[in-house]
């Protein structure tokens, strides 16, 4: 008997609470309709027997306290809202159980914004993470010394895992019921829950809005320069103009306030651009590439996939049902 301990953090959001209980448990019931014992003993966990959640419209009640749960071999940390640094601070007391379990034996797992706790353990230090795209320079900013991987629905290492945003983390939740289990249980848990088994990205789901939470006032003013200007060829010579920087020192300041390169912060407005367009309009692929400033139809298309996930035109199909179809 393997067993689960997902925890009600306050601000949890309580969907990513729910979603594990009832996932494990019903793998529990698909195992003794083929015959088997049931092979999960899942408890919700908290500071408190109590716990109120969505301003007190909901409240959780957990199995057990912390201090009483004394071995167990996973542990989910669901995603948490409102205001980060507060829910890190309400939640303070979770990290050194968290600590110890994981110094015993146990996984465990974040949940989107369940990341930011995670981290807080220090067990992510020198290790990769996902959370939700949304929040991906908080996160950097908070815990430089992870390595956030953009873009990914999962990632593991030694025993840690975490999942990208919002829904992605069913995909979490699947891949441990097949590592625990086998492939064949975790195919029926993605069929009883219309899950796709096998996504690897969210990619197609992030929104590019321009990282301005940095105070450098004059990259920002190139920021805004680039995307009222995307459709024009800027060169780096010219923003570094702007700002009256050489080349180099521009590029690292630049990096330094954004996360991205020039170059990539200029990609990531254009494809942020062609985005909106296939979704709301009824131009073709070359209509959309020339509008952004591409030229290269190639060069259009491998950065488009490489930023979302999905060629342009299998983006265009899956935001805009209404376009006209063309061929590949």
């Amino acid at each position: 008997m393997k067993n689960i301990s997902i925890l009600v953090p306050e601000t949890a959001i309580i969907e990513a609470v729910a979603d594990p209980l009832y996932m494990f448990n019903a793998v529990n019931q698909f195992l003794q309709v083929a015959g088997k014992a049931p092979l999960f003993n899942v408890q919700l966990v908290g500071l408190s027997k109590e716990i109120k959640l969505n301003n007190s419209l909901f409240s959780v009640h957990a199995d057990a306290l912390i201090k009483d749960v004394k071995k167990t071999d996973l542990i989910f940390i669901p995603a948490i809202s409102g205001d980060i640094k507060t829910a890190l601070e309400l939640n303070k007391d979770f990290i050194p159980w968290i600590i110890e379990q994981h110094k015993n034996g146990a996984e465990v797992a974040s949940l989107c914004l369940g990341a930011f706790l995670l981290a807080s353990t220090g067990l992510l230090t020198g290790k990769k993470c996902s959370t939700h795209w949304a929040n991906a320079n908080e996160f950097r900013t908070m815990f430089p010394d992870v390595e956030l991987t953009d873009g990914s629905i999962i990632t593991e290492e030694q025993g840690i895992y975490s999942s990208g945003g919002a829904n992605s983390y069913w995909n979490l939740l699947l891949y441990m019921v097949e590592k625990y289990t086998d492939r064949d249980t975790a195919i029926m848990a993605s069929k009883f829950f219309a899950v796709d088994i096998d996504r690897q990205s969210q990619s197609s789901f992030m929104m590019f809005q321009g990282q301005k939470g940095h105070e450098d006032t004059e990259i920002i003013k190139v920021q805004d320069f680039i995307e009222a200007n995307y459709q024009d060829k800027i060169t780096v010579d010219r923003l570094a103009g702007m700002v009256t920087l050489g080349r180099r020192s521009f590029e690292r300041r630049f990096k330094k306030a954004t996360n991205n390169t020039v170059v990539e912060y200029m990609q990531r407005v254009k494809i942020e651009a062609a985005k909106r367009s296939f979704e709301s309009s009824h131009k073709n692929i070359n209509e959309v590439m020339f509008g952004v400033g591409y030229t290269d139809t190639k060069a259009f298309r491998t950065i488009f996939k490489k930023i979302t996930g999905l060629t342009p035109i299998e983006y265009r199909n899956k935001y805009n049902k209404q376009a006209v179809m063309e061929p590949a």
